[in-house]
């Protein structure tokens, strides 16, 4: 009896053991994040098929069992801003939290000009954040750059020192985006509360590679581009929607920034309808109504012209303008941020700090000027056989002025024919008055001419000889304008045109 106790003992100790899976919460949902406040907040992540997770946070415990997938959410309220504070998550394990904050959250996304690093910066912008003390209400989230055939549950992680979440310090600001990390650094300032930044972008891609395939497959520019294969190029329809901006959907946030653009100025008129579909695509998904989105106008870029022209890039950053339509938008113009030979501008600290000005005027009800000027409308004033065009504006600010755009940062290149000139950065000069310079006119023959442009008052006043009867304006209409205008808190006036002629891009 007892050799045979011993061989069924035996046998029972070779048999196959059913796999018991730990709870794994989704990579959002670990040690160091930032929840949104003043909001019901989202849990969740992966079990074993009906295990019971249980989560405890501020007093508050809610459960949820895990479905057929092993897949389980729970909900429960994240209260005023504050932290650290400590959570617990139980089911087959445990997992304690001490270092959870409730604040502010943002999304931002884009193509290389919000992907590019603090460590790519100018100068002065890297030294800023090399000296700025490290920062615990300021946390950092980078998501790993990969493109999926189909919508996916979780993304994967830059992670630092093992870290999903870090705390802004100079080492962990480095990697990070230029524009997010500025953007979050003012923010905080202001609001006094923790702000999560998760950083989401990919260089080069396109606008339709951040849009859900079924919002593409709705649309009849769109619904015939090629599935994503197996191993999608990033800029496939819906490629990083499905890896970057889905598995992202049940964290609940304030908001978005965004820096795109440059992959879209070919089509730029399409954009007029890709890109508000494409923030309307994010709203409906994430279920949280009209989130606020801000986003940065393009650049400045390629050579200079002298003359007026037709511009692919003047198209995209009108389409930019047309899409503030959207209710809770807004948008950094940074014509005053270019370079002749590159298409990412060094300077990434005032791309951030306007944005924060749109988040903190239009979000969160700072009484600041967030805006360079925009146009509002247009008279023509005639005087015997001339007339002349009254510009007027919205966002004034203490009023309008003319600032000097000196040329810098000047870099050689050749052309094809082995033509070698050189291209700079134009930036303005601290302090500085000058002519305006940016405008052009045209009359009923369609053809525009540099005009001579004043302030009066907050008015622009424009004029041209060789157009006496004018009927259209231009301002900023180029590639590489050289446009000046600002108001008194030092913010350019965007790009506009008063014409709707088809542009270049409008077949």
């Amino acid at each position: 009896m007892i050799r045979k106790f011993a061989f069924v003992a035996l046998l029972g100790l070779l048999a196959p053991v059913t796999a018991r899976a730990d709870v794994k919460p989704h990579s959002l949902c670990t040690d160091g994040m930032v929840l949104q406040q003043k909001m019901k907040v989202n849990i969740w992540g992966t079990a074993d098929k009906g295990e019971k997770v249980s989560v405890t946070f501020r007093g508050k415990t809610a459960s949820a069992t895990a479905d057929d997938q092993g897949r389980w959410k729970v909900s429960l309220p994240s209260g005023n801003a504050g932290g650290p504070f400590p959570m617990s998550i139980a089911g087959n394990n445990k997992l304690d939290y001490q270092n959870v904050y409730v604040g502010e959250v943002w999304i931002c996304s884009g193509q290389s000009n919000m992907q590019w690093s603090v460590s790519a910066c100018d100068a002065g912008d890297k030294k800023t954040a090399e000296t700025t003390p490290p920062n615990k209400n300021l946390r950092l989230f980078y998501v790993k750059r990969i493109a999926q055939p189909k919508p996916v549950d979780d993304v994967e992680v830059q992670a630092v020192d093992g870290q999903n979440w870090t705390d802004a310090t100079p080492k962990t600001a480095m990697p990070f985006s230029a524009t997010a990390y500025f953007f979050g650094r003012d923010l905080q300032a202001a609001l006094k509360v923790p702000v999560g930044l998760i950083h989401t972008s990919w260089g080069g891609t396109r606008a339709e590679a951040w849009t859900s395939r079924a919002v593409l497959d709705q649309h009849p520019l769109y619904k015939s581009e090629a599935q994503p294969g197996a191993k999608p190029n990033p800029n496939a329809a819906a490629a990083l929607y499905n890896g970057m901006i889905h598995p992202l959907l049940n964290y609940r946030i304030k908001g978005a920034i965004w820096y795109q653009g440059e992959s879209n100025a070919g089509k730029a008129y399409a954009y007029r309808e890709l890109f508000p579909m494409m923030i309307e695509n994010w709203r409906k998904d994430w279920g949280q109504g009209d989130f606020p989105f801000y986003f940065v106008q393009l650049a400045p870029f390629l050579a200079v012209s002298k003359e007026p022209r037709e511009s692919s890039w003047a198209e995209l950053r009108e389409a930019q303008l047309l899409t503030l339509k959207l209710p809770h938008t807004g948008m950094a113009v940074i014509t005053d941020y270019g370079h002749e030979r590159d298409i990412h501008p060094t300077p990434k600290r005032p791309v951030g700090e306007r944005l924060s000005l749109a988040a903190r005027a239009l979000t969160y009800g700072e009484k600041i000027v967030y805006s360079g000027p925009m146009l509002k409308d247009m008279k023509v004033q005639s005087q015997l056989k001339t007339t002349k065009a009254v510009l007027s504006f919205d966002h004034v600010g203490g009023g309008l002025v003319a600032r000097e755009m000196v040329p810098t940062d000047g870099r050689k290149s050749k052309n094809k024919q082995g033509i070698e000139t050189v291209g700079y950065a134009w930036r303005v000069k601290e302090g500085s008055r000058a002519e305006l310079s940016g405008f052009a006119v045209c009359g009923t023959d369609k053809k525009f001419h540099n005009a001579k442009a004043e302030i009066v008052g907050d008015t622009v006043v424009v004029s041209c000889e060789a157009v006496p009867i004018i009927v259209e304006v231009r301002y900023g209409w180029a590639d590489h304008p050289l446009c000046n205008l600002f108001n008194q808190e030092g913010l350019p006036a965007s790009p506009f045109r008063t014409d709707d002629f088809p542009g270049v891009t409008k077949k």
